[in-house]
């Protein structure tokens, strides 16, 4: 531990989330406190013993608090080396007193860009100017400087001061590291901002990501790869990354991604839905009026594989819903859900065989995803596209056909066209009863999905089934494969120079054909 102590501090909050706590622990130290507008007088009202900054360098806060700390007394103080005699001197002549403990956080650009509809001029005013100076003369004159720049730092601070007085050289460093980190990633989110705003269209020239690790992993995809999880800085939606868990062991690379395209599936549903993920292909889901039903008819979708699966849905979990998954012989790996029931909780962590090891995530309301964009890494770069959330348009789909679906085919048609976006490409899926009955994902070959969905739904399900396909049949073949499992209705988004004989050969085996105009793939 470092000689000299910890005798005066500078605070600064925007986030004064446990800086009452944290400034009581350091008065009781004997640290003194210097402070500014609200967070002297949050402080003040909470008992803290405070120095006004105005006060301490004769100068007084002006234009609504833009200028504050921005003072040589101010910098001075933390620049200061104390083992340079002239910088001493230059102190002493001057009247100013050295900060051993910087602790600032910056106003809430993110928070506020992330709002609805917020205007240019709210965004301008959340561009702290003084805060990240501070943090960066703190942190740079870190052999002498404790720079503290978020809340969930406070503990390992003040704990080290009330023990020995100082910080060690050690977590001075790491905090500077920190600390230069949050202000580049501040600086990145107003530059990524206004380029936005000043460039036309939805990809700006640059392009930066602002991550900050969730928590480490035990491995990769496979046991040999390392891995990590990151959550984007500023996000606020219902999804895994931001879910809390509840129960269980810790979530893989795998679980992390199956749980986002479970989730990414039941929010697409109004009314209770289940989807059943494994190798991230849905190999079961349905929608039901109740949320056990939907259940029910997930797993009866595939149970072969569904065993070891990840669920999501979008209600909370109730009792009898519970029971269920309790009571029957499969493993699953995780849950993920707006919220569990108290009952539905108990009976999940003590009922089933999985019990000690089921994941079970909360995640809160579920809404619809809108305007998002999706990055995957290249050697070299990225590809950075729009997701593919956009509503389909049912008024804009066409009947190609001379047999027309009926209302229930059409709805279970929609229903099938909601989810094959959601399927590995080539995608085919058989759906009956608003359930899926069949999948087959991710084949070089369209015939080869067909068969597969064919096959995993079984001549009984697929007798009536409807079949949807992520894009256009190149040829006619599939048809009838289709029309020889008894196939009712077909929806694809049509676009080949072969449409007609595919249409033909629906006519031909009395099978309705929806055409959408828009293609899913999801390579």
């Amino acid at each position: 531990m470092d000689s000299s102590a910890v005798k005066r501090a500078l605070i600064s909050v925007s986030n004064k989330l446990g800086i009452v706590d944290f400034a009581k622990g350091l008065v009781e130290s004997n640290v003194e406190i210097y402070s500014t507008g609200g967070t002297r007088k949050h402080l003040e009202q909470a008992g803290v013993e405070v120095i006004d900054v105005s006060q301490y360098t004769g100068f007084p806060e002006m234009m609504d608090g833009r200028v504050k700390t921005l003072h040589p007394k101010i910098f001075a103080g933390i620049l200061a080396r104390r083992d340079r005699t002239d910088d001493l001197e230059s102190m002493s002549d001057h009247e100013i007193v050295p900060f051993d403990l910087v602790v600032v956080n910056l106003y809430p650009f993110a928070a506020t860009i992330a709002k609805p509809d917020v205007k240019i001029e709210e965004a301008i005013e959340q561009i702290d100017i003084g805060g990240p100076s501070l943090i960066r003369a703190a942190a740079k004159n870190s052999d002498y400087v404790t720079v503290v720049s978020n809340p969930n730092q406070y503990a390992e601070v003040l704990d080290e001061i009330q023990r020995e007085g100082n910080t060690t050289h050690e977590l001075r460093r790491r905090l500077m590291a920190q600390a230069f980190q949050h202000t580049a990633n501040y600086d990145l989110f107003i530059a990524d901002y206004f380029s936005g705003q000043s460039e036309s269209g939805a990809f700006p020239a640059t392009m930066t990501l602002v991550m900050s690790r969730k928590s480490g992993l035990r491995y990769g995809e496979n046991s040999h790869q390392r891995g990590a999880v990151y959550r984007q800085e500023g996000s606020r939606d219902a999804c895994i990354v931001n879910s809390r868990q509840l129960h269980g062991k810790e979530l893989s690379y795998n679980n992390f991604l199956d749980l986002d395209s479970a989730l990414n599936i039941v929010r697409c549903f109004p009314g209770p839905a289940c989807s059943v993920i494994k190798h991230n292909n849905p190999c079961g889901a349905a929608l039901a009026e109740n949320l056990v039903d939907a259940v029910r008819k997930g797993f009866a979708g595939d149970p072969i594989s569904a065993f070891g699966s990840v669920i999501g849905l979008n209600r909370n979990v109730d009792s009898e819903t519970a029971e269920f998954l309790a009571g029957e012989d499969f493993f699953v790996e995780a849950i993920v859900a707006p919220g569990f029931d108290d009952k539905a909780l108990e009976i999940l962590v003590t009922k089933p065989k999985w019990r000690k090891n089921v994941r079970l995530l909360k995640v809160g309301e579920l809404e619809p995803l809108v305007s998002s964009q999706e990055i995957r890494q290249l050697v070299g770069g990225v590809l950075v596209q729009d997701s593919d959330t956009l509503a389909d348009e049912p008024e804009q789909w066409k009947v190609a056909t001379d047999n027309q679906p009926s209302e229930q085919l059409m709805q279970e048609l929609a229903f099938a066209w909601a989810m094959v976006r959601h399927v590995k490409s080539n995608a085919i899926l058989l759906a009956k009863d608003f359930s899926l009955v069949g999948v087959g994902a991710g084949q070089m070959s369209r015939v080869d999905s067909v068969n597969i969905s064919i096959q995993k739904a079984g001549p009984e399900r697929a007798k009536g089934a409807v079949l949807a396909s992520d894009a256009f049949f190149p040829f006619a073949d599939s048809i009838a494969q289709a029309a020889e499992a008894g196939v009712a209705a077909i929806i694809q988004p049509g676009g080949s120079i072969r449409d007609q004989e595919v249409i033909d050969a629906c006519n031909e085996h009395g099978i309705a054909m929806v055409l959408t105009g828009r293609r899913h793939f999801r390579h």
